[in-house]
């Protein structure tokens, strides 16, 4: 069930996930703005803090759904290249969590001081943007048991000409028009 929850047995083409993407910004642009309008609404704008922000619900709830939402849209898309997100996305993380570690360690290694993470790090993030936008979709051939294109169009082809045969006989009956009688009976 989690399987269809976050997405892990769907697929979202790169159109699609180009503007599921844009769609999912706009939409966090607006909810942290609203958030913003209320805490400037309820307080002085000098008793703001960053740290009473990110204590609020609204921010916490925020940052869970555009997470959440983030995951989903991401697992579609791998799997719709072919890969396998269940091995995928964890595979990333644990890549990340090592990122982090080792530019925490290891200063001299991080991108800069204000930044957690290494040139490792940033280019295994720009390689998989750039192949959830740009790889093309996989053959959905033999993965995990969904029914090719092919198989799907010539399905579809038998559909049609039998239909249309049908059609043929219908169209015969209604016209009276009949075979010639053989004398085999």
């Amino acid at each position: 069930m989690l399987g269809f929850v976050f997405g892990l047995n769907a697929r979202l083409g790169r159109l699609h996930f180009f503007l599921a993407t844009v769609a999912l910004a706009i939409v966090m642009t607006a909810i942290c703005f609203a958030i913003a309008m209320a805490v400037l609404n309820n307080t002085s704008p000098g008793a703001i803090r960053p740290e009473d922000l990110t204590k609020s619900w609204a921010m916490i709830a925020a940052i869970v759904f555009f997470g959440v939402a983030t995951l989903t849209l991401q697992s579609m898309r791998i799997r719709d290249i072919g890969w396998d997100p269940v091995c995928v996305v964890p595979a990333w993380f644990a890549l990340m969590i090592v990122d982090h570690v080792v530019a925490g360690r290891f200063p001299a290694w991080a991108i800069g001081e204000e930044h957690q993470a290494t040139a490792v790090g940033a280019l295994v993030n720009l390689a998989l943007m750039l192949a959830l936008m740009f790889w093309p979709s996989g053959d959905s051939e033999g993965s995990y048991g969904a029914p090719s294109r092919r198989a799907h169009a010539r399905t579809s082809l038998r559909y049609r000409t039998s239909a249309s045969r049908g059609c043929r006989r219908d169209r015969l009956a209604r016209t009276g028009a009949r075979r010639p009688a053989s004398g085999t009976f």
